[in-house]
């Protein structure tokens, strides 16, 4: 039988599966629900240091092929997950979680990167660098200098394991100048990618925007994004330190999907819109369904294809 056990640096995760930041762990309630899941771990809500509301609603909307947001980064506040997962990394049976920052300044990424640096946080820290969803502010790893400057004054600050969230890159020029930023530094991880940002879905029989954010604009998730998702993760698993590991994320709709993921080169899987429409029950469906794919194909372990895709 397929054992979809996957290795994450010195970490061990019973699937390769977790929730996308953003999606159902805005609240302790939620994230406890992921927790009881299939999900092999899980990742907290992008911070910001203090409680933030985020954009008006309606600002999220499932679509036939996915689906489109403009959240805003609503949150809790850094203080309130940091909270968490130092209460759950005390529990033997939790395995090693992930906890997100999204400031809305460098300066304010920088703050929080030392808080939990000063921290007994022992789990794995993404710094989001890809949120397209806050009105006037642009996403600093569009920005080349702004990235390298992010990371550099970063890592002067913070000694603990450290992944960054990606938007997605569609040219190859563009991940060959990042893949070459990113290995100056000593990175756990890239998770790719974020949302498409603003796209533009229109409802005919209205006449109207989807979403009320940014007059309509708003981040794609779902099918919308799987062909996107894979070419960034191939792309810069060919391109990365073989010790920098890869999350990918975006349009996971079933098992064939996750697999495809892990074949392009990614280490973990992380669900967003199909949790947003299934919830956590969808990870048992996913991990199923990944093992049907795996047992069909004689596989007994992720390392037998992870990271093997053939080219014609």
């Amino acid at each position: 039988m397929a054992d979809l056990t996957a290795s994450f640096h010195d970490h061990t995760f019973q699937t390769p599966l977790m929730n996308a930041s953003g999606v159902y762990c805005y609240t302790t309630e939620e994230l406890d629900n992921l927790l009881a899941s299939k999900a092999g771990t899980l990742v907290t809500k992008s911070a910001t240091i203090n409680y933030r509301a985020g954009n008006p609603e309606p600002r999220y909307r499932n679509l036939a092929l996915g689906s489109i947001n403009s959240m805003g980064l609503p949150n809790e506040g850094l203080a309130y997950y940091l909270d968490y997962v130092l209460k759950k990394q005390a529990d033997p049976t939790v395995p090693t979680l992930f906890l997100s920052v999204a400031g809305i300044s460098m300066a304010e990424d920088l703050d929080m990167l030392s808080t939990i640096d000063q921290s007994d946080f022992n789990g794995l820290t993404e710094l989001n660098l890809s949120c397209p969803n806050v009105p006037g502010k642009p996403q600093v790893a569009y920005d080349f200098e702004a990235t390298e400057k992010m990371l550099a004054a970063a890592f002067e600050r913070f000694h603990k394991p450290l992944g960054v969230k990606l938007p997605p890159y569609f040219d190859l020029t563009q991940f060959d100048i990042v893949a070459q930023i990113l290995n100056q530094y000593p990175l756990a991880y890239i998770n790719t990618i974020n949302s498409i940002g603003n796209g533009l879905y229109i409802d005919v029989d209205s006449e109207t925007v989807a979403i009320k954010p940014k007059g309509g604009f708003g981040g794609l998730g779902g099918a919308y994004v799987l062909p996107t998702a894979l070419a960034n993760v191939h792309a810069f698993r060919q391109r990365l330190n073989p010790e920098i590991a890869i999350i990918g994320t975006g349009g996971i709709e079933n098992g064939a999907d996750v697999f495809a993921h892990l074949l392009a080169g990614a280490d973990l899987v992380q669900v967003g819109t199909q949790l947003m429409k299934d919830g956590p029950d969808v990870f048992t469906r996913l991990a199923a369904e990944l093992a049907d794919i795996m047992n069909a194909k004689g596989y007994h372990k992720l390392a037998d294809f992870k990271g093997k895709l053939k080219t014609l």
